[in-house]
């Protein structure tokens, strides 16, 4: 799933191709990426729409236009691809055997950007402004962002007494972290990711601060480079696997203590710990 890394080098790769550029069509070919709206719904209010920029929060994308915004949420498998022209789109759009996935894309005169998820869990949606943008207000405050203080943090632990890998997960209290990301923040941490998130003491609050903003901030720089390349579906991002410290890395030594990475599940979904060295 794209977290905070992946989703802000997504919009900054973004951001000068599409800035500046007039929606002139939209063509939804699966409708659930649309839901709740129609794909009525969206062609009338987007098309005709000149883009002003490409923002982020959390892991959602905001496409913002001179009248309202396009949010879109990648989930778990989703991704953004750039056709060359409308043409190329009729000719590739969901086409067997050579063809690519296409749930959702907007038209621009200098080529096409579409929104594809083959599991069609990701979503694509328009808001009249930030303000009515439901998800948006949902999300606390953005893990990469100047906002996110150690203060912050701290005050934030110590009003929930949830385990703490769940507590990174809650992206109304911190937005963009998730599966990835937290299990690395906690072994950099080096916090169990089972201890209730209120019993951090100032230090450890500190400590996981910097695990996070550290642990996301590497994981940008390799995001980054090389870039995300929108023009071939079978790109994702490289690279990652060389900064994960225990992520998938179950029966593995672990690299600050050599005792074995185990796994274990919360809330239905694996963390990855040494319950050796993380207290």
């Amino acid at each position: 799933m794209p977290e905070v890394p992946e989703v802000e080098a997504i919009a900054r790769t973004l951001r000068p191709i599409v800035a500046g550029q007039r929606v002139r069509g939209v063509q939804v070919f699966h409708a659930i990426a649309t839901l709740p709206q129609t794909p009525a719904e969206l062609a009338r209010s987007v098309t005709g729409r000149r883009v002003v920029g490409v923002s982020r929060k959390g892991k959602y994308l905001f496409v913002d236009l001179d009248r309202g915004l396009i949010e879109m949420h990648f989930r778990f498998d989703g991704q953004l691809i750039w056709l060359g022209s409308a043409k190329k789109l009729l000719q590739q759009a969901n086409k067997k055997p050579d063809g690519v996935h296409v749930d959702v894309a907007l038209e621009f005169a200098k080529g096409v950007l579409c929104f594809a998820d083959g599991r069609h869990l990701g979503r694509v949606h328009f808001w009249e402004s930030a303000e009515t943008c439901v998800p948006l207000n949902q999300l606390g405050v953005d893990a990469l962002s100047s906002q996110f203080t150690t203060d912050l943090l701290r005050r934030e632990l110590a009003s929930s007494r949830r385990p703490l890998k769940e507590f990174l997960l809650d992206q109304s209290r911190i937005a963009g972290i998730g599966n990835i990301y937290s299990c690395e923040a906690l072994w950099h941490a080096a916090l169990n990711p089972r201890r209730p998130a209120n019993s951090l003491n100032d230090k450890e609050a500190a400590k996981l601060h910097k695990g996070i903003v550290s642990v996301l901030r590497r994981a940008l720089e390799c995001c980054l480079n090389p870039a995300p390349t929108f023009r071939d579906p079978e790109w994702w991002f490289q690279g990652l696997e060389k900064i994960l410290r225990v992520y998938q890395r179950e029966g593995q030594p672990c690299r600050r203590c050599g005792a074995e990475i185990r796994r274990i599940e919360q809330g239905g979904r694996s963390t990855y710990c040494c319950l050796n060295c993380q207290k």
